[in-house]
């Protein structure tokens, strides 16, 4: 193939590889290629790719036809691809006619698909997956009534195809196997602990003065009475604001209510504030978010829960970064010293801090434990259980927890080794308890509970309910889910498509958006960086939390009326309060709660592609780089796979003089012929987000890094072409010339789905059905719910 090389790279980087056996020599059945498909690659890419100095590094004398090497396969699948797409062979180099190429295409089509058929039809297409570890902890919160929080104390998770779902990338070693157990250990703990002891009962109604500090005369970071209110200024001083009060005397969840009001708020606004937790002293790391609020001068009352642990407290603060600052030496802020200056601040009137439990009170915890069996209590000795057949009630209990554990009828085979635990246990002369939470503790560190059971073939109705509530709910089915299962009903389609809008109606369903977003879009990730707060000098927590907020609330409105998924590329509305809106400049919105707002053009917002979240997750903090969004909004939005540069490619740094525009620098990049063929798909939609900044605000010049001045830099040009020819001049345009096509946007926001729900990318063998589900969207205007409904009820998402 001449000239290939610029059109070929995705191809090159996967086909450097030695093979066995060239493409002209005597192949075995099973690795034979179809006579169509070598005789296309004979005559229009050997002349090129011959050897092992063919052009791009691509040697295609000896590729085999060996399906059962999965990067073979993937390579002939890339080489379809291409073929279809129109890139190869290059239009100057052969003048192949169509029907040449429609029997390579027809041909290989059903090479691979047959190949990929006959093996799932063995294997299945997903292979054995486990439970994510956010999925451990709301199982175990499930079975066993509790709320602590247990993912933390499990190692991260890497992502596969995006996703930490994905069976293929889901490792369990030795270290993943202790923690696990270490897990389990301590849900019990607790469960037992709440069915034996009395219930967790704290009450603290604060005053003004009881939230201040002790020693009026003492310089600290706590609050300051002024006017019988507990005041903290406006300040960059860490911790100051810091509630001891409130300091928790054990782990737990509590409800806060904070009553406020603003001090010196700025003309026409509230003072918007931050409410965090944590040791608050200066060895602490980060603290974590509970919310924020905007005072005003009328006093309000907010309402926050937040888990605590023992030892920390709340800190309390203006947290807005564009109010005046008032500076404080030595670290500590004596009365007195923020009033003369002039700076807003936040007056705390009251603080109720309660403990809470989300989730089962006690008396539910004792009958998932211990059924019918009374707890005795005997003085200052440990509880015990009344049974008159301790053996009996114990293989009892343990067969239910099991089950439940399981997620499907237990035989008497399986049940069998964990009831001989607790045997074992009894015998010891160990107590029931102890022998039950044995029994129980082997139970859930189970294969059986760790893992999917799934068959080759279409699932079982009760495989379809964990399949179906862990990619709904992230967390165990529920009794409805399988009483249907049970009765063999829930793979009717009728009923199936109840049970998706009652689940997604359920508030268990309220964490869907988010927990599919967060690995979808990224946006776990937007702690990972922190702009610059000499170039970005607005950017705060606050408008952090409320771009997710934004994100979150934008995706569920889609959701919850099946508006058409081409509004992740451009809509009309988004959702706003009055930080965010004032940091988008948009100087409509009052009020700290989110609100849909309805955009114009010179809002110049639209979509999720222009949401200060995705904004942040694909810049570095400092500066932007059309590199690093192209291939973002191309792989999660787009649906186009962009293949990883090749090793002796220099990545592009910015010039921090600002002498040089990011355009020019990427010209020169793109005349390396290796570059040019995945840069025509990534620097269009690079370009065209240009004006929006690191921290996701517009702009109209580059930053002169060098100086950090967040303007002082070349002008931005925003303009670009399609790989198919077609030009833009800004982002709108982009947006417009892409939505002339939204079935794109919909068939990757399907194969998005696929992949988090079923633990599988998408296959070759596949794509049928996927063209299904996108011809049944389309008759919703692709709405997303619509989609879901059509990705649950595929024969992909059906099978294993």
């Amino acid at each position: 193939m001449k000239h290939a090389r610029t059109t070929f790279l995705s191809v090159a980087s996967l086909l450097c590889m030695a093979v066995a056996g060239p493409l002209h020599a005597e192949q075995t059945d099973d690795v034979a290629i179809p006579e169509a498909a070598k005789s296309f690659v004979s005559a229009t890419c050997l002349d090129c790719h011959d050897g092992p100095d063919g052009e791009a590094g691509l040697d295609l004398s000896g590729i085999s036809g060996d399906l059962d090497d999965d990067h073979l396969f993937e390579t002939w699948v890339r080489i379809y691809d291409r073929v279809k797409a129109g890139e190869m062979p290059p239009p100057d180099s052969y003048d192949t006619d169509a029907k040449t190429t429609d029997a390579f295409l027809s041909t290989t089509s059903d090479w691979l698909r047959t190949h990929q058929q006959r093996k799932w039809k063995a294997e299945g297409r997903v292979p054995a997956r486990r439970l994510t570890r956010k999925q451990i902890e709301r199982t175990l919160h499930d079975l066993l009534g509790i709320d602590i929080p247990i993912a933390d104390r499990m190692p991260e998770e890497q992502r596969t195809h995006g996703f930490t779902t994905v069976a293929s990338g889901q490792a369990m070693s030795h270290f993943q196997v202790e923690r696990h157990v270490a897990a389990v250990d301590r849900a019990l703990e607790e469960a037992f602990r709440r069915a034996l002891t009395p219930p967790d009962r704290e009450l603290r109604e604060l005053s003004a003065r009881q939230v201040a500090r002790r020693n009026p005369k003492r310089r600290t970071r706590e609050p300051e009475m002024i006017d019988d209110l507990a005041v903290v200024w406006s300040s960059r001083l860490i911790f100051y604001g810091r509630l001891p009060a409130t300091t928790a005397k054990e782990d737990g969840w509590y409800r806060f209510r904070i009553k406020a009001s603003a001090l010196k708020a700025p003309e026409g606004r509230g003072v918007w504030c931050t409410v965090r937790r944590g040791p608050c002293v200066s060895s602490a790391p980060l603290l974590p978010w509970v919310g924020a609020f905007e005072a005003t001068d009328e006093p309000q009352e907010w309402t926050f829960e937040t888990w605590l642990p023992k030892g920390e407290m709340l800190e309390v603060r203006p947290g807005d970064n564009t109010l005046k600052m008032a500076s404080f030496k030595g670290g500590q802020v004596g009365a007195g010293e923020g009033g003369p200056q002039n700076v807003p601040g936040v007056a705390l009137h009251s603080v109720t801090m309660e403990r809470i439990h989300r989730g089962p009170d006690d008396d539910t915890i004792r009958t998932i434990l211990f059924g019918d069996l009374e707890i005795q209590k005997d003085g200052k000795k440990p509880a015990t259980l009344k049974s008159d057949d301790p053996q009996a009630d114990a293989a009892r209990l343990v067969r239910t927890f099991a089950g439940r554990a399981f997620r499907r009828p237990v035989s008497d085979d399986e049940v069998a080794p964990y009831v001989a635990v607790a045997m074992a246990s009894l015998e010891d002369g160990d107590s029931l308890l102890d022998a039950l939470r044995a029994a129980y503790r082997a139970v859930l560190t189970s294969p059986r509970f760790l893992y999917f059971r799934e068959v080759p073939g279409s699932l079982d109705d009760y495989a379809l309910a964990n399949r179906l509530s862990y990619f709904l709910w992230s967390r165990m089915p529920d009794e409805e889910l399988m009483q249907l299962a049970a009765k063999g009903r829930l793979s009717n389609p009728q009923v199936l498509h109840e049970q998706i809008d009652r689940m997604l109606n359920d508030p268990r369903g309220e964490r869907f958006v988010a927990d599919f977003a967060a690995e979808w879009l990224d946006l776990s990730e937007i702690d990972f960086t922190e702009p610059d707060r000499r170039l970005y000098r607005e950017f705060d927590s606050i408008v952090q939390q409320s771009m997710l907020d934004e994100t979150h609330a934008f995706l569920n409105r889609l959701l919850d009326e099946d508006l058409s998924v081409a509004n992740l590329i451009d809509s009309d509305f988004t959702f706003l309060n009055s930080r965010l809106a004032r940091f988008y400049d948009i100087d409509r919105v009052k009020g700290d709660t989110l609100q849909q707002v309805m955009l114009t053009p010179e809002d110049r917002r639209g979509g999720v592609l222009t949401h200060g979240s995705i904004l942040k997750v694909t810049a570095n903090g400092t500066n932007t780089s059309p590199v690093i969004r192209g291939v973002w909004i191309n792989e999660r939005l787009l649906g186009v796979r962009i293949p990883s540069p090749p090793e002796n490619v220099p990545a592009i740094e910015p010039d921090i003089r600002g002498a040089t525009t990011i355009r020019e620098m990427l010209a020169k990049h793109r005349s390396i012929e290796s570059c040019a063929a995945c840069h025509v798909k990534i620097d269009p939609p690079g370009f065209a987000l240009e004006n929006f900044d690191a921290a996701g605000q517009w702009r109209e010049r580059y930053p002169l890094l060098s100086k950090r001045r967040p303007g002082g830099g070349p002008k931005i040009d925003p303009s670009y072409e399609l790989p198919d020819g077609r030009t833009f001049q800004n982002a709108e345009e982009f947006q417009s010339l892409i939505l002339e096509s939204p079935e794109n946007i919909a068939r990757n926001v399907a194969e998005q789905l696929l992949t988090y729900g079923t633990g599988a990318p998408v296959g070759f063998a596949d794509r049928d059905d996927l063209d299904r589900i996108i011809a049944q969207a389309a008759e919703s205007d692709y709405g997303f719910r619509s989609l879901l409904h059509a990705v649950i009820a595929s024969p992909v998402f059906m099978r294993k």
